[in-house]
Order: structure tokens, then C-alpha cells, then sequence
């Protein structure tokens, strides 16, 4: 052993003179020729401390060359995986920098491109005969010779605005005499363009319209009768089938908000539900498509063009403009609303809404006022109308958003498990029926039928326990929706135990959806123990039964 030990010394004394050497004298002369002198220079003190070697030494040896070999090997290892990655971090700066060069020079040729778009529109609208900066009518665009213009006047029409039945003669201005002079007793009028070409078309189309409703005595009906008279006109009309209870969610949900979500499978009949509801009340419902673009609220209202100065409009903007004008029950469907984050394109109606005065529901739609601007577009904004429901279709599959709470606490979600069952119905028309004459239903429902104090109790129990439990709490929304939805639910045959178990289920436990269930499940199977003991055994079948499904996900 002693032997080995002197050699590994001197063999390591040898080593080291050898890289002092080399970095010192050897680093610019052939260096595998120096290597190669030095293996056999440890070659040769082997041979010679080896002579008195005994058995334990040769093995120290063997041992000590393979670790020795070992380290060699993952020194030079390390280093050439690090030189390999210093060359590709290299390649993937180099790529990323050419990247950036070519992402400049596209941005560059865009700007190119649009500065040519714009000069091309500018030469299209001057061939017109527009301001392109004004939208008006430039001189000579109506022919004419010597500096005079045609200008068309619509009679009838004030503010500049041409009405729905006046006719347009047209007048000259400018040098020489003709029609319109001053014997005419008439000014030429600067009509413009108006930049709301589809809301000006509504304001046409109700010009001097008698839009009241006038329902006859078999349309003032109780909220039980016009739940059974829709069913029953679904099933005839349209073979559409609804259960009573589903119908009755819908007219509570309409009460509690007028925003309302319908989930379910395909084929449920969802979009169907407030097409079929809108039928009934002898009105269409506009059925907009959501987008996955969508993503602030110009995908819905529109937006004001900059540069033709004209506003973009939408069907859910007309839509939503026509309603100001009728009187009977509005529906906008928003289908696959979910395809999009809601809470970024619907933002602005979420928020209005929760304001208790309906006067103050008003979107912002243009920053100024202009004479041709529609009629019910006042000082650039909008009023969202009483008569008109939001409805928007949901699926929950890998393709859409999930839905969040600021969403469902300001809406009203019904679920869509199953297809309806076909019945067969007598045939049944539709029901003349005003938007005002439904809301005083739902008021008069909300003051006959009010929510019982055992019944809040009952309520304000189980609203702590899953504070404490669950630690999931809910707001003075849902509780202010409470007494709008179970009211209603009661008046339309409902019972109060029944519209309460809604709310929980629809309202509270969909919030358990982001807790960590697989940890929950002998808690969830207290929280049933505990409805029971509240509401009875057979109480709250429809929250009993989606605590089950949550115990099973």
C-alpha cells in the first residue's frame, strides 16, 4: 500500500510539471506530440514503482486509472455539451435578430401599402364627388356647367333628414337663374350623409308607425296561462317541446335579469327556446353568431370609421336600435356566446345593467352629434330599452371559454340536460301582449308572492354552512335576484322551495365547479345530509342531484 502511495504522488507531481509546462512553454508547439511524451512518461514510472507492487496495489491502480479515465471523460463531456449549447443559444439569437430585421421590414411595407390604400380611396371618393374628410357632397358631383350645382331636397323631412315618404326634387345654386330661386320662397338644404345608414333605415321604416299594442281581451292573461298558451303554441306551431317548469325558469330568469344563459348538449333546444318565445309574442328574435375573434365591444355595436367617417354597423346594433321603437317583448340571441371571453366583448352591457335606474342604461356609440345622426341617438348615446332580453347559447366542450362568475352572478342560467318529450297540443296562436303589460305581471307576482321569512331563513342557514364549510359566500346581487326569480316562479305555479333549490343549485353550487372536488366528496355528502334536514327528504332535488354529479367528477 505504502508503495502505491508514492506512486500515485509522484505520479501526480508528474502530471502537474507537465500542464505547468504546457501552459507555460509547450502552448504553441506541437502539442500531440507533447501528450503523447508524457503518457509515456507515466508509462515509465509505472514500470518502475510497480516492481515491489503487491496485489492491493495493482487494484488501487486499476481503480484509480478508471476513475481517473471517468473524470477525463465527463470534463471533456461538459464541455463539449456546453459548446454545443453556447452554438445553438448562437443560431437561435442570430435566427431571432434576422427574425425581428424581417418583421421591421414587413411592418415597413404595411405602412406602404396602407398609405397607397388610402390614397387610391381618396382618389375613388374625389371621383365621387365626396369629402372624404366631411362625407358631403362636393360641387359638381350633380353635373351642371358655369359653377352650378344640383342639390336634392327632401320634402317633408326636417333637421336636413329625408322622411320616409317625401319625394326629392332637386334645386341649383350658384350662378344664373333656375329652379329654386328666391321666388321659389325655398333655400337649398345641406342634407349630408348620414353615417348611420341602417339605423336611418329604421327611423324611415317607424316614421309615423302606430307601434302601440293593442291586445284584445283573450290576450291580458295570468303568468300560469301564458306559461301553458306558449307551450302549447310551441308544440302546435313550431314542434318545439318545453316542459311547464322550464317555461316557468324562463319567465322567473326574465324577471331577474335581462340577461339569461342557456346551457346544454346540441339539439336541447336552446337557440330554439327564445326564437319559439319571440314567435309567440308576434315578433322575431335576431339570432347573432358570436365569433372566437370577438374581443371588445366594437364586435357587436360597430365602430365609427375614421377615415370614410361612417359608422360600421351591426345587426345586433340595429337590432337593438329597432327595439327602441316597439312595445311588445325583444329578444337578441347571442348563440355559442361562450366561443368568446363574454366578459370582454359583453363588458359594457354587464355594467349598465347593474344600474337600478333603467334611464341610465346608455352606451356611448360617437363622441359628437351631427343633425343627420339618427333620431333615437341622442348626444351620441344609445338607451338600452325595458322591452328587450339578452339570451345567450352556451356548449361547454375544449372549442369555448369557460363562462365566469361576473357573468353568471349578473345572469340567469337554465340548463339543458335532455331533449323535450313530443306532446300533443291543441293548436294555439300567438298572444298580442305588450312589454309593459308582462313587466307589470312580474311586478305584481313580486308583491303578491314575496319570499317567505322561513323561507329566507332557511336559506340564510344553508348560506352558512357552505360559508363555513366551503368557504364559497354570495353577494346582495344573487340575494337581490332571489326576490325578484322566486316571486315570480310561485306566480307562474311554481312553489317556493322549488325556486329557492334553482337559485342554489344554478347559482351557489356552480361556483363549487372551481374547488378542488376530489378532496370534497365527504363534505359534499354532508351539504346533502344538510339540505335534507332543512328542506325535508325529498327537498331540493335539483341541487341534491348536481352535488351527486360534482361527487362523481
Amino acid at each position: 500500500m505504502n508503495e502505491f502511495s508514492r506512486f500515485y504522488v509522484e505520479f501526480y507531481r508528474y502530471i502537474w510539471q507537465d500542464l505547468v509546462f504546457f501552459f507555460k512553454e509547450a502552448i504553441w508547439q506541437d502539442m500531440i506530440a507533447k501528450f503523447f511524451e508524457n503518457i509515456k512518461s507515466y508509462y515509465d514510472l509505472l514500470l518502475i514503482e510497480s516492481r515491489n507492487f503487491s496485489v492491493v496495489s495493482w487494484i488501487m491502480v486499476i481503480v484509480t486509472f478508471i476513475l481517473n479515465l471517468s473524470l477525463i471523460i465527463f470534463v471533456i463531456a461538459r464541455i463539449f455539451l456546453w459548446f454545443k449549447k453556447f452554438a445553438s443559444f448562437r443560431a437561435i439569437e442570430i435566427e431571432k435578430n434576422e427574425l425581428i430585421d424581417e418583421i421591421a421590414r414587413l411592418n415597413d411595407r404595411v405602412l406602404e401599402l396602407a398609405d397607397e390604400k388610402n390614397q387610391i380611396l381618396a382618389l375613388k371618393v374625389s371621383q365621387l364627388g365626396v369629402n372624404s374628410k366631411t362625407g358631403e357632397q362636393t360641387a359638381g358631383s350633380y353635373g351642371g356647367s358655369g359653377g352650378t350645382r344640383m342639390q336634392p331636397v327632401f320634402e317633408g323631412a326636417g333637421a336636413g333628414r329625408p322622411s320616409k315618404g317625401g319625394g326629392s326634387t332637386y334645386v341649383s345654386s350658384g350662378g344664373g337663374g333656375g329652379r329654386g330661386s328666391s321666388d321659389s320662397g325655398s333655400e337649398p338644404l345641406d342634407t349630408g350623409v348620414s353615417r348611420f345608414v341602417k339605423l336611418i333605415n329604421v327611423d324611415k321604416e317607424y316614421a309615423g308607425k302606430d307601434t302601440h299594442i293593442y291586445m284584445d281581451e283573450s290576450d291580458y292573461l295570468a303568468l300560469p296561462e301564458i306559461v301553458s298558451k306558449f307551450c302549447n303554441f310551441a308544440s302546435s306551431k313550431l314542434k318545439l317541446f318545453y316542459t311547464p317548469q322550464t317555461i316557468a325558469f324562463f319567465f322567473s330568469g326574465m324577471a331577474a335579469s335581462k340577461v339569461m344563459i342557456l346551457e346544454g348538449i346540441s339539439g336541447t333546444g336552446k337557440t330554439s327556446l327564445p326564437y319559439a318565445m319571440a314567435k309567440f309574442f308576434g315578433n322575431n328574435a335576431s339570432i347573432i353568431s358570436v365569433q372566437p375573434a370577438w374581443r371588445d365591444r366594437a364586435e357587436i355595436l360597430g365602430y365609427l370609421n375614421e377615415f370614410t367617417k361612417r359608422f360600421n354597423e351591426t345587426s345586433f346594433l340595429k337590432s337593438l336600435y329597432e327595439a327602441i321603437y316597439r312595445k311588445d317583448v325583444n329578444f337578441i340571441v347571442l348563440d355559442e356566446m361562450n366561443l368568446a371571453r363574454i366578459e370582454y366583448y359583453f363588458a359594457e352591457f354587464l355594467s349598465i345593467m347593474e344600474m337600478p335606474d333603467p334611464t341610465e342604461w346608455k352606451i356611448d356609440l360617437v363622441p359628437d352629434t351631427k343633425p343627420s345622426d339618427p333620431l333615437k341617438l341622442i348626444s351620441g348615446k344609445l338607451t338600452v330599452p325595458g322591452n328587450i332580453w339578452f339570451v345567450g347559447t352556451a356548449n361547454k366542450d375544449d372549442s369555448t371559454f369557460t363562462i365566469t362568475d361576473k357573468v353568471y352572478d349578473r345572469a340567469i342560467s337554465l340548463t339543458f340536460s335532455s331533449k323535450g318529450e313530443p306532446f300533443v297540443a291543441p293548436e294555439t296562436e300567438p298572444v298580442r301582449m305588450s312589454s309593459a303589460y308582462l313587466s307589470e305581471l312580474f311586478d305584481d307576482a313580486i308583491h303578491k308572492y314575496p319570499v317567505s321569512e322561513v323561507g329566507l331563513e332557511k336559506f340564510a342557514i344553508l348560506d352558512k354552512y357552505i360559508q363555513q364549510k366551503f368557504r364559497v359566500a354570495f353577494g346582495n346581487r344573487i340575494m337581490g335576484q332571489v326576490h325578484k326569480f322566486v316571486p315570480v316562479y310561485v306566480g307562474c305555479g311554481g312553489t317556493e322551495d322549488e325556486g329557492l333549490d334553482f337559485i342554489f343549485a344554478n347559482k351557489i353550487l356552480r361556483k363549487f365547479e372551481n374547488l378542488n372536488l376530489a378532496f370534497l366528496k365527504n363534505e359534499l355528502t354532508s351539504l346533502i345530509t344538510q339540505i335534507k334536514k332543512i328542506f325535508g327528504k325529498n327537498g331540493f332535488e335539483m341541487s341534491v342531484k348536481y352535488i351527486r354529479e360534482l361527487q362523481g367528477r
